[in-house]
């Protein structure tokens, strides 16, 4: 057998994958009410269209995009448009949200299906992803048309799946991987002839033998990865695979490659084939503080509420809900949130997983620098950044992070490092800066 591929650092946190990798992705209908949010992508929310007592159908543009890095937003049911409000989210405090009464899920306004994307450009393919909203379903919700749009002298000869799920608990990638391989590959070979990349392959962790083997059986280069986290993130992923760097500060397009989520390929066969904008989504639910784990194919602006309640509802000591994992994911104080495109799990901690830490002063070990997938000093960066010394978190390198969690999880102190290295960055981005002349 092949060598198994990683990264230099990271950790081994507990995976809790058998509460959910075996349950088969159910599809759950449309809620009676959906609350569809216009910033589910990276850059800017999109515009609403609609307002209060329109009637929309399934697929409609209900949020026009905003500028290049932003997406249209599309209504996933037929129905009425009761309001265009603040509202709580998920990855930010509030956000406008078209809040809609569902009459039906058939049906809709759908784009022209392509079952032969070969017979359309390059440009076309963009094009259509664009209008769809396809974005990145790996947890960035980047818009995939500006991933497959690279400027003029950047050449990609790569384009990399990533279907490693290194994050606790979250299994939804595995179960779409296994179920619906044929989807996947599918949107593989429509994103390589976007990008007219010569190599292509997916990376997967070696904790999914059935996920690898249903790939081989399609004939498809699968690049085994080493189980550790966090080993599906784009930069390590990239040098785990293909040796090449990104540079700090880079992108991977700077060294010829773009990677995106198995997710992601499904929505844009989903896109191309069928014609379907991005409307629904597959979701792991798990947790000790959920009565039954599972994984579902959801709509688009249904309530974490109405997830928990499809899995049984919460046990007595479930104390914490997180969207996404618990290495990155985002800690939410209702969970009256919607599902948006980068809703990849919700989690629910008890209170034996979710142990309260306390924090004291930094020893100097050193683990967190072992550990940095990123080559940091996350203790001196943390440190600056505690004292409000700015300047100096920026010279270790915090805009490097990823904010990964790694040296938070190892560190023996329970050091809020990730915490105090955020902080830094928000700081760093506001600081004024001297005009070039």
């Amino acid at each position: 057998m092949a060598r198994r591929k990683t990264f230099a650092g990271g950790a081994h946190p507990d995976e809790h994958k058998e509460l959910a990798e075996h349950s088969a992705i159910r599809r759950l209908p449309a809620p009676g009410q959906v609350k569809v949010a216009l910033c589910q992508h990276l850059g800017a929310p999109s515009t609403p269209t609609v307002k209060k007592g329109d009637k929309v159908s399934r697929g409609q543009e209900i949020g026009s995009q905003n500028g290049f890095i932003s997406l249209p937003t599309h209504s996933p049911v037929n129905g009425t448009v009761v309001a265009v409000e603040d509202a709580p989210l998920p990855h930010r405090r509030t956000g406008l949200v078209v809040v809609i009464d569902t009459e039906s899920e058939d049906g809709g306004q759908v784009y022209e299906p392509w079952p032969d994307f070969s017979a359309h450009s390059p440009a076309e393919m963009i094009e259509r992803l664009r209008a769809a909203g396809v974005c990145g379903m790996g947890g960035a919700s980047f818009p995939t048309y500006v991933k497959l749009s690279p400027p003029p002298g950047k050449k990609i000869d790569t384009l990399i799946l990533n279907g490693a799920e290194c994050e606790p608990y979250l299994t939804a990638d595995h179960r779409l991987m296994i179920e619906k391989p044929s989807d996947v590959v599918l949107g593989l070979q429509i994103l390589a002839h976007a990008l007219c990349a010569k190599k292509v392959f997916i990376g997967i962790e070696a904790n999914k033998p059935d996920a690898i083997a249903a790939f081989h059986r399609l004939g498809v280069e699968v690049a085994e990865l080493r189980v550790k986290y966090p080993q599906g993130a784009e930069k390590q992923l990239i040098k785990a695979t293909t040796g090449r760097e990104v540079p700090v500060g880079g992108l991977p397009l700077d060294v010829g490659v773009v990677v995106q989520n198995v997710g992601t390929a499904a929505s844009a066969a989903e896109a191309v084939r069928d014609g379907t904008p991005s409307l629904r989504r597959i979701t792991t639910v798990s947790g000790g503080g959920v009565r039954t784990p599972a994984n579902y194919d959801v709509c688009i602006g249904t309530s974490f509420a109405d997830l928990i309640e499809a899995s049984g509802g919460y046990l007595d000591d479930a104390c914490r809900l997180i969207a996404g994992g618990p290495m990155m994911g985002i800690a939410q104080f209702t969970d009256a949130v919607p599902v948006t495109k980068g809703t990849s799990g919700v989690v629910v901690l008890t209170t034996r997983e979710a142990r309260s830490l306390d924090e004291t002063a930094c020893i100097r070990c050193g683990k967190c620098v072992d550990s940095c997938p990123m080559h940091l000093v996350p203790c001196a960066i943390a440190t600056a950044a505690e004292h409000g010394n700015w300047h100096e978190s920026e010279h270790y390198g915090a805009l490097a992070c990823i904010a990964c969690g790694t040296c938070s999880f190892v560190c023996p102190s329970q050091r809020f490092l990730v915490h105090y290295i955020k902080r830094a960055q928000e700081a760093i981005r506001a600081l004024p800066r001297a005009k070039e002349a």
